[in-house]
């Protein structure tokens, strides 16, 4: 796999970092990932994966651009106010990057669909703002030995965590909390989405390249407020229903 000229000067930032170079680069662009949600979290995770030089980004997500959305959302403009959000994330970022392939899902991620929108993907980023299409994106994520970066943001606390088989998402959060606390309900400081979505690609780049020491069973969590971060393990649980012994 060969740079164009123009290739070696949009990725030379890359090219001369010795945890990237050309052997790195040359596996952002052989890579395929898939963003569930081109929301607050999707956004800026796209915006960075696709200028990384990532060769094939899918975007999954059914919503439109609503005003509400601008205050964290900084791919979309007012302009875009009832545009589909995956369809203008992807002018965006091609208009960013015009030597990667962008291709649209703007469905419903449900248990029908899951696995046939991970398969084929070397990489999949969570961004969703719902436990029950975070629960459909693991299994799928599991049933097709995917890796998983996935986050999520409250109001002044984001996390950021890799599931790679196992353990999965669902050793993190066994069931829905009872009392689960949505952005709409509790607010969310806008620029949050930016550090939270920028970690995930950051994680995305690191697993891709094979640089570092990615965040692949542990969870970093972020507390705005406090300036603070912590990182924990994630244990893998022996009853899991989706990697346990008994899963499936």
């Amino acid at each position: 796999m060969t740079f164009s000229d123009d290739e070696v000067e949009r990725y030379a930032r890359h090219l001369v970092l010795r945890e990237v170079g050309g052997p790195g680069q040359q596996k952002l662009k052989g890579a395929r990932v898939l963003i569930v949600g081109a929301g607050g979290l999707g956004a800026p995770a796209a915006l960075y994966l696709a200028a990384a030089g990532v060769g094939h980004i899918t975007l999954a997500d059914p919503d439109t651009v609503s005003l509400s959305n601008l205050q964290r959302q900084v791919l979309y403009i007012t302009g875009d106010i009832g545009r589909g959000k995956a369809e203008t994330a992807a002018q965006r970022l091609g208009a960013l990057n015009p030597e990667i392939e962008l291709e649209i899902a703007d469905v419903q991620l449900n248990d029908d669909n899951a696995e046939a929108l991970v398969a084929g993907h070397d990489l999949v980023l969570d961004g969703t703002d719902n436990f029950e299409t975070r629960f459909i994106v693991n299994a799928a994520c599991v049933a097709e030995g995917v890796p998983l970066v996935s986050g999520a943001i409250g109001r002044w606390t984001g996390q950021v965590g890799i599931f790679e088989g196992r353990p999965c998402y669902r050793c993190l959060v066994p069931e829905i909390p009872p009392d689960a606390e949505t952005c709409v309900a509790v607010g969310v400081v806008g620029a949050l989405a930016g550090i939270i979505g920028s970690m995930m690609a950051l994680e995305a780049v690191k697993l891709i390249a094979g640089a570092g020491k990615p965040l692949t069973g542990r969870l970093l969590v972020y507390d705005g407020l406090a300036a603070e971060s912590r990182t924990l393990k994630v244990g893998a649980d022996p009853s899991c229903p989706v990697c346990g012994p008994d899963a499936g």
